[in-house]
């Protein structure tokens, strides 16, 4: 049977600051976006902060209306880096076998390991306390899913074992929510069929769950009857890119066709530079939207050729953009991503008759993330973005946190 931690930094962000400034130790704090972005939401917060009833992703004047005496400090991502490698130095003493789950979250698989799991669990939050000053949470467990349950039951600074004898009092009478990949909208359409706990979802017939829900059905089913088999990848272990994407909070409201374009030409040409980097073309442009009362929808279409040019991602994105959104309300945020990947070098059905003028886009917008590399972002633009100074100063590759692929792994 395998051994397997999820550790889990605890208010990663927020701790991180309290080791370089004590003193927020001792007061209300959180880690907060730049509300002159628009960003101005919270990212961490410290115990204090969390008595007082802050919660992370809630506005910044939402919780200062909880908590007036709130201290904020803007996010460091670099230190936060800085703090996860050496926390990744200590999970390297016990296995080279370290999943990456977030900044502040990794999977460990310590199977076979002299000391057993909850043993080194204890000695892994002893050393972050002594060698970093963090604390941690972790869950110790004989699969993914239920280590990561273990690490979120008992927080700040604890280890909860979750054992085959044991995970049906400690795992099942949970909310349904509570496990991995079951978002809110997946939570409705479960408690629509009265499944609000995960011994619910493991109790149901296996089949009606995939018949309700598809491959996530079945695959919620074996997380809650504590079947996923999904392995822990090595630390160096690099997965499959599924999509790559980019999306922004907007310095001001997008209030027309003429905003909306200009904000996905931008984010089309670094979703575009970074597909061409990683030698990917796409198939399927994705379009996010979210608006001033933080509505969101989206929607996808399949183009007729793999690409990896930001005039084609942008067109087809506008063109989602037209045909789904009616102006109710102003926009907020936008995000752009392709999907569909493939080599760029792989094979590909010639045509009689190749477009030479998409040929020239490809090298015109090749040279154009040259200069952008040896001399920075801004050193040039497209003509059409001149008059939109705001939009126009939206850099997304640096200024904006760039998500990793969803995991996902095959059980």
């Amino acid at each position: 049977m395998r051994t397997i931690l999820h550790s889990d930094l605890n208010n990663f962000y927020a701790s991180v600051e309290c080791v370089y400034e004590p003193a927020l130790k001792a007061v209300p704090m959180a880690v907060c976006g730049d509300p002159q972005a628009r960003h101005g939401i919270v990212l961490a917060k410290n115990m204090i902060a969390k008595r007082a009833g802050i919660v992370t992703g809630e506005a910044i004047w939402q919780a200062r209306q909880k908590c007036p005496n709130l201290v904020v400090r803007p996010p460091s991502f670099k230190l936060y880096q800085r703090f996860s490698r050496m926390m990744k130095k200590i999970y390297g003493d016990y296995t080279f076998q370290i999943e990456s789950f977030g900044l502040d979250e990794c999977w460990l698989d310590v199977t076979g390991h002299r000391m057993s799991g909850e043993v080194i669990a204890d000695e892994l939050r002893r050393r972050a306390r002594e060698e970093l000053g963090l604390t941690l949470s972790v869950g110790v467990s004989f699969n993914k899913i239920f280590a990561k349950l273990g690490s979120d039951m008992k927080k700040p600074d604890a280890t909860t074992v979750i054992s085959p004898e044991n995970f049906r009092d400690k795992v099942w009478p949970l909310p349904a929510g509570d496990l991995l990949f079951v978002g809110p909208a997946t939570r409705r359409r479960l408690a629509s069929r009265n499944l609000r706990t995960i011994g619910d979802i493991a109790r149901c017939d296996s089949a009606a769950l995939k018949s309700a829900l598809g491959k996530n059905g079945e695959m919620l089913w074996l997380f809650a009857n504590g079947l996923d088999r999904s392995p822990v990848m090595a630390l160096d272990h690099s997965e499959t890119v599924k999509s790559v994407g980019n999306s922004t909070t907007t310095p001001r409201d997008i209030a027309d066709d003429q905003d909306a374009h200009m904000v996905l030409m931008v984010l089309s040409e670094s979703v575009a530079e970074r597909l061409r980097e990683q030698g990917l073309k796409g198939r399927t442009v994705s379009l996010w939207v979210r608006d001033v009362d933080l509505a969101a929808f989206s929607a996808q279409k399949k183009l007729h050729a793999d690409t990896a040019l930001a005039s084609e991602i942008c067109g087809c994105a506008l063109a989602l953009f037209r045909e789904h959104y009616r102006w109710a309300k102003p926009i907020r945020s936008l995000g752009v991503s392709v999907s569909e990947l493939s080599f760029s070098e792989g094979d590909e059905q010639l045509t009689m008759f190749p477009d030479m003028r998409r040929e020239r886009r490809y090298e015109l917008e090749t040279a154009v993330g040259d200069i952008r590399r040896r001399f920075g972002h801004f050193a040039i633009q497209r003509a059409c973005l001149i008059g939109w100074k705001e939009f126009g100063a939206i850099n997304p590759r640096d200024d904006h946190t760039i998500h990793p692929v969803g995991w996902r792994n095959t059980i």
